[in-house]
């Protein structure tokens, strides 16, 4: 689940995301997304920029009821935290040291909803190993012609498969796409992959 600029930024600069319009409606969906899911991994970085203001998010009387009902999904739901400097990062979190498609394998067979990914470079990381199985891309209606792009993985070619499209009242359009496997730039298959969903 990731949010995007028409013209493909996740973030403006100096990680600029107040451009993202995220009204009751599309929380509750959000909410209902990541309920169903296994576990979330992210990065260090992501991880701590949600550790700074989910935990206690449902203790603030100004904030909606879709942001208080998820305060208590990431609280609940088990955590992979990627980072070599880390050793552990609370919340119902696991530390991994490296992206290693074999390991990954073994969590995304265990039993539960899909896993939610998210950060950039982790998710760069994951495309070039042929890991990422689906992209739920919302895409805002505002231009930031500049920022940090959505794809960074420039040496992979991944080939799409359009699932579902939602269009909600606030603009913002729903694309779901699914994977037939990552390539890289000489055609050469990347590892085959099980499941997870790139989220941010």
């Amino acid at each position: 689940m990731m949010s995007v600029s028409l013209d493909g930024f996740f973030e403006g600069p100096g990680r600029d995301i107040s451009w993202s319009l995220v009204d009751d409606e599309l929380h509750r969906h959000f909410n209902e997304q990541c309920r169903a899911m296994g576990a979330f991994m992210h990065g260090r970085v992501t991880h701590e920029l949600m550790a700074d203001f989910w935990p206690t998010a449902d203790q603030d009387p100004d904030n909606s009821a879709p942001m208080v009902e998820f305060a208590g999904i990431w609280r609940d739901m088990p955590k992979f935290v990627f980072s070599r400097t880390l050793t552990q990062a609370g919340w119902n979190a696991t530390v991994i040291d490296d992206v290693v498609p074999e390991h990954i394998a073994e969590l995304k067979a265990q039993p539960g909803g899909d896993i939610g990914l998210g950060g950039a470079n982790l998710a760069a990381a994951f495309m070039r190993h042929g890991l990422v199985d689906e992209f739920r891309i919302y895409v805002h209606p505002v231009v930031l012609g500049q920022g940090r792009p959505l794809f960074e993985a420039p040496d992979v070619r991944m080939n799409l498969r359009l699932e579902e499209t939602r269009t909600f009242g606030n603009g913002v359009v729903l694309l779901r796409y699914s994977s037939d496997g990552a390539m890289n730039l000489e055609n050469r298959p990347l590892p085959a992959r099980n499941r997870s969903t790139l989220e941010e």
